[in-house]
């Protein structure tokens, strides 16, 4: 299991939505509800009033924002044709997440930095070493910030480098929370990649691609001579693009796999209630050739038709 945590309460990735739907015009056409690629709003018209002249009856909508599904995407923000719905952003408590690395079950810690600065970074980390040595992973996303990326990563290495016992990876994040926009989204990412490739003076550890990752991804790696994949025992030997100094190391689908995943899972509470996926195989399946379709092609796992 991972714990992410931000230094700075602008990241993207920490904040949800949020409105009143008593607020919306009961007309609404809800086009945030359209948007939604997390199923998070959920808006029902209902009739209110006593049906008496001083107190007729009207619509109004409830429901709103579910705040357990939203991740922050800002989707719906430009949508509302009445300027509702607001984002609201938060900061991790570093103590309660400095506990949580002492868990037996936390693995790796995920820290999102908006690369404004190093001091917010510095102040975290230093909150968080005591715990650092608990987790196996200590990954590292941040978005290109032009000319002086390389520099801050290297600044950021050296922060902490003293306290890391396990492995580092940096989260290469193109374009924040737009994982399902199409071929411009993964575009960007694929380019912050050619230019961390082309720097000999990037910081040690893993690298991997996050924001703006769809199913162009893999394509875009290729045609920049970034992808190169692993076999399956037992298989054919797959396509390698590249060398042995292929730089990305991972694709991290986020959104983009709660979109595809999500398309299977929303079918069996609308079919069946509450229940355990595990109980209907042939949605579990499904799910499973859906999320097969997401890494196959970068571990070069077999179909799943074929596996036994």
């Amino acid at each position: 299991m991972a714990v992410s945590v931000n230094d700075d309460c602008r990241d993207l990735h920490f904040r949800k939505a949020e409105f009143d739907p008593e607020d919306c015009p009961p007309d609404c056409s809800k086009p945030c509800e359209k948007v939604c690629p997390a199923d998070a709003i959920s808006l029902e018209s209902i009739m209110v009033g006593e049906h008496t002249q001083s107190d007729p009856l009207h619509d109004k909508l409830k429901g709103g924002v579910l705040t357990e599904r939203c991740y922050g995407c800002g989707r719906c923000l430009p949508v509302c044709p009445y300027d509702r719905i607001r984002a609201v952003s938060y900061v991790r408590d570093p103590t309660t997440t400095s506990e949580l690395l002492k868990r037996n079950d936390v693995d790796a810690i995920e820290i999102h930095t908006t690369g404004k600065g190093t001091d917010t970074f510095n102040t975290l980390w230093n909150s968080l070493s005591e715990s650092i040595n608990n987790v196996k992973l200590v990954a590292v996303s941040m978005p290109d910030v032009g000319e002086s990326t390389v520099d801050f990563m290297n600044a950021l290495y050296a922060i902490m480098e003293p306290h890391i016992q396990g492995y580092n990876l940096w989260q290469l994040d193109g374009r924040p929370m737009s994982g399902d926009i199409g071929r411009g989204a993964t575009r960007e990412t694929v380019s912050f990649a050619v230019h961390m490739a082309s720097v000999s003076e990037r910081p040690p550890g893993f690298y991997q691609l996050g924001g703006g990752i769809n199913s162009y991804t893999i394509d875009c790696l290729k045609k920049a001579g970034l992808f190169q994949s692993t076999t399956f025992p037992g298989t054919a030997t797959s396509e390698t693009i590249g060398s042995h100094q292929t730089l990305i190391g991972g694709i991290a689908y986020g959104g983009y796999a709660r979109k595809v995943i999500g398309r299977t899972l929303r079918k069996i509470p609308a079919q069946f209630g509450c229940v355990r996926i595990e109980d209907h195989p042939e949605h579990l399946l499904e799910a499973l050739q859906e999320a097969l379709s997401l890494v196959g092609p970068v571990k070069g796992y077999p179909a799943l038709s074929s596996l036994s």
